[in-house]
C-alpha cells in the first residue's frame, strides 16, 4: 500500500503540473485564489485547502483526464453464467473496469477531452471522485475501495498547492510537453516533464 500510494502520489502530481504549463491562465487562476487564500507572506499550509474551490476542481479534472491507475483493482472472473446489462457473460470470462475509457465518454461529458476544470465548480460540481459517482472513480468504489484515497487526495493537493504558490511553471525551453502516455505501475507520462520554474513568492515579498 505504501508503494502503490507513493508511486500514484507522485505521478498524479507530474500530470498536474503538466496541464499547468500546458494551460498558463489556469496556472495563473490557481495562482490568483492562492494569492486570496494563503497571500504571499507565507507558505501554504494544509488548513488552506479547504478555502479553496479552483484548484481542488483543477485535482479533478487532471484526475478525469490522467488517472493514475485507468484500470481499476485486479481483474475478476465469472465463476459461472451470468447477465449483465443484457448481455450474457460465460463462466471463465476476465472482467476490468476501464475507468480510463469510461471518464473520457462524450456519453457522460460534455466535451471529453477539453481540460475543463470549471465543469467541476458549475454543474458538476457535487461530483465525488471517492466513489459514489461512477462516472469518476479513479480510487475505485465498493468494498475494493482504495484505503488512502482521502490522504492521497489530500496530498497531492497540498503539495500542488505548495508548489504553485512557490513558483511559475513554463515551459522548457528545449522540449514540449508531451502528453503521450504509459501504463507501467501507474499509467505515466511516457515523456518525463522537463519545465523552467521562476520562483514567485520571493519576487512578491520584495515587491
Amino acid at each position: 500500500m505504501i508503494f502503490r500510494g507513493t508511486d500514484t502520489v507522485a505521478v498524479l502530481i507530474e500530470w498536474i503540473l503538466a496541464r499547468m504549463v500546458l494551460h498558463p491562465d489556469i496556472q495563473s487562476r490557481v495562482q490568483n485564489e492562492l494569492e486570496r487564500v494563503v497571500g504571499p507572506s507565507r507558505p501554504v499550509t494544509e488548513s488552506d485547502i479547504s478555502d479553496m474551490v479552483y484548484l481542488p476542481a483543477v485535482v479533478k479534472e487532471v484526475l478525469r483526464l490522467h488517472p493514475p491507475g485507468p484500470l481499476l483493482s485486479w481483474s475478476r472472473l465469472t465463476i459461472e453464467d451470468t447477465t449483465v446489462d443484457g448481455y450474457h457473460v460465460p463462466a471463465g470470462t476476465t472482467a476490468m473496469v476501464d475507468m480510463w475509457a469510461i471518464m473520457r465518454d462524450p456519453d457522460l461529458w460534455s466535451d471529453p477531452l477539453e481540460f475543463q476544470p470549471e465543469r467541476f465548480i458549475t454543474n458538476q460540481a457535487e461530483v465525488s471522485v471517492f466513489g459514489s459517482d461512477l462516472r469518476i472513480a479513479p480510487f475505485g468504489s465498493g468494498r475494493r475501495v482504495c484505503p488512502g484515497k482521502g490522504l492521497g487526495l489530500t496530498t497531492v493537493t497540498f503539495w500542488v498547492a505548495s508548489l504553485l504558490h512557490e513558483f511559475k511553471w513554463c515551459p522548457s525551453y528545449q522540449t514540449t510537453v508531451d502528453l503521450s502516455e504509459v501504463l507501467r505501475l501507474s499509467c505515466e507520462m511516457a515523456n518525463p516533464l522537463i519545465v523552467t520554474v521562476r520562483a514567485r513568492r520571493t519576487e512578491t515579498l520584495l515587491s
